[in-house]
């Protein structure tokens, strides 16, 4: 696989057999894209967190037999390690910030026993179950990662890689978007009712500016 904005060709030979070239790649779990984004990724990260409330919508979210602890010691075994799996190399632009928060909170208001339509800020519901919110934990997990890589020997790829320093010139984007390394479509449709969780998470933004 080759890593560039536009699809290059390239042939490599082992052993004499010609490898074949892909578009994307999965290691460990995590999709890698010929364009170097982390787009796919997290849609799929998305979509693998709604499949996994479907399965236990019945059983486990909405179960009033079952404890609010219960409830949240899955979350936070199952759920939410789904959602952030591979985190550290998220790229966290508002628009995945919110993609997040949305995912999260869907499954947080139905162990709370509430709605969208109850217009309960996600602070209250957070405060109330005593849970932190997922984006601190990424924010973590990130600096966490980031310190190992100064801390790397000389010689070691990924320390390598992390201090690179790319030539040439930047390709010219949109002002109004720069930064924005996300595509312009909800990516968790699995949701069942994306859109009105977006709206939620900007209009709660909005409240605490």
């Amino acid at each position: 696989m080759v890593l560039d904005r536009k699809k290059v060709a390239c042939t490599l030979q082992v052993g004499g057999e010609v490898l074949p070239q892909v578009e994307e790649f999965k290691y460990l779990g995590v999709l890698f894209t010929s364009e170097g984004r982390m787009d796919r990724e997290i849609d799929r990260r998305i979509g693998a967190a709604a499949a996994v409330m479907r399965s236990m919508y019945q059983s486990v979210v909405v179960k009033k037999e079952l404890s609010r602890k219960a409830k949240l010691l899955i979350y936070q075994s199952i759920y939410a390690p789904t959602l952030t799996y591979g985190h550290e190399l998220w790229v966290m632009t508002e628009r995945v910030r919110s993609w997040i928060q949305a995912a999260e909170m869907s499954f947080l208001r139905r162990v709370a026993g509430r709605s969208l339509r109850d217009r309960v800020r996600s602070s209250v519901t957070w405060e109330e179950l005593g849970v932190e919110p997922l984006l601190l934990h990424i924010e973590r997990g990130q600096l966490r990662w980031l310190g190992h890589l100064f801390r790397m020997s000389p010689g070691r790829l990924p320390g390598e890689v992390f201090r690179v320093c790319p030539t040439g010139k930047r390709p010219g984007e949109n002002p109004g978007h720069a930064g924005e390394t996300m595509s312009f479509g909800w990516p968790g449709n699995a949701l069942g009712g994306p859109p009105e969780e977006l709206k939620e998470v900007a209009r709660e933004r909005e409240d605490m500016m």
